[in-house]
């Protein structure tokens, strides 16, 4: 049977679609984890330490000696994603109430919900869209995307808009075993070879177990809101994205394009952000659902949209990037 090759056809479907077999298990049988207990419990509800390993992993496979072509391509585009998220969480602050919107059309919606679905890229989704229609220094671009990777960067983005307060002790925390996998992945390249091989195989593990933190009943309830965040984070972020590539990162477009997706991590954001800050707690459930679905939504439009747009401004196809271990697929 070719069951990864058939998820792999899916647009980050070793992400969603243990992500939905989650959803569906927390759905129907939330309890679960609770009724076997040990090693079944602990991968149903390990969402934190999962993550943990593999941001340490992400770290590792990160090579410092990267081109002036690659750090100015993804610099631009990160700092682009981060600073349009921004702009927005001080926007959606002045307009939606810190409980979320708890009536009408845009139930569920709130500043966590934005800012998680907005502020990080689908970095494997990228790669290898450039893969096929950008050049070699912006498929490598990807690499810097991981540095978006997990609840940092929007923990940053809450605090400095005045919409949520950390310990800096929390901020070291969530960006620590990252940084710690990054020391020893450039101190020693058999650590990097050996440890980035393992991103991509955690992937579905806490895909699943972000799953569990969903039901699917949430999603329904959200389902047309969640599809218009989607289509809003490619709209949103996908037109500054351009410009930026074609003013500062020295491209035609395209690059900025197939960043403008929601990254598959940033489902778990709200979660995460809701155990440091117990403030989020009442929205972190609502938020999940809508980032899970603009993570869906962004999945399925980005390429189309990429193939279309370097099709219009003449895209080309390159050679596959080298040390494809490296690529995490369904960041």
């Amino acid at each position: 049977m070719k069951i990864k090759a058939t998820m792999e056809r899916i647009p980050g479907g070793m992400m969603l679609i243990p992500l939905l077999l989650g959803a569906i298990l927390n759905t129907f049988a939330p309890d679960t984890g609770a009724y076997f207990g040990s090693f079944t419990k602990g991968m149903i509800s390990g969402t934190v330490p999962i993550l943990a390993v593999w941001f340490f992993c992400i770290g590792a496979s990160i090579d410092l000696r990267a081109t002036g072509t690659v750090l100015r391509k993804s610099g631009t585009l990160v700092l682009t994603k981060i600073g349009v998220a921004w702009v927005v969480a001080m926007i959606a602050a002045s307009f939606i109430p810190e409980g979320g919107i708890q009536t009408g059309f845009f139930a569920g919606i709130s500043v966590l919900a934005i800012v998680s679905a907005m502020d990080m890229t689908n970095g494997g989704l990228y790669a290898s869209l450039m893969n096929q229609y950008g050049t070699k220094e912006e498929s490598g671009a990807f690499v810097l995307m991981s540095l978006e990777s997990g609840p940092l960067m929007t923990m940053v983005i809450l605090g400095s808009a005045g919409l949520a307060s950390f310990e800096p002790h929390h901020f070291i925390g969530a960006v620590l075993p990252f940084l710690i996998g990054f020391t020893l992945g450039n101190l020693d390249h058999d650590l990097r070879a050996f440890f980035s091989k393992a991103t991509p195989v955690l992937i579905p593990f806490f895909g699943f177990a972000l799953g569990n933190t969903i039901n699917l009943a949430v999603i329904v309830h959200t389902g047309l809101l969640g599809i218009v965040l989607g289509v809003a984070v490619i709209i949103i972020t996908g037109i500054p994205l351009i410009i930026a590539d074609r003013v500062i990162g020295g491209g035609n477009g395209t690059a900025g394009v197939a960043a403008s997706s929601a990254a598959g991590a940033a489902v778990a954001n709200p979660v995460i952000i809701a155990q440091i800050n117990p403030a989020f707690e009442p929205v972190a459930a609502s938020a999940t659902a809508l980032v899970a679905a603009s993570v869906i939504v962004t999945a399925i439009l980005v390429p189309i949209i990429t193939a279309l747009y370097a099709k219009h401004v003449g895209g080309h196809k390159t050679e596959p990037v080298k040390e494809p271990e490296q690529q995490v697929q369904h960041h």
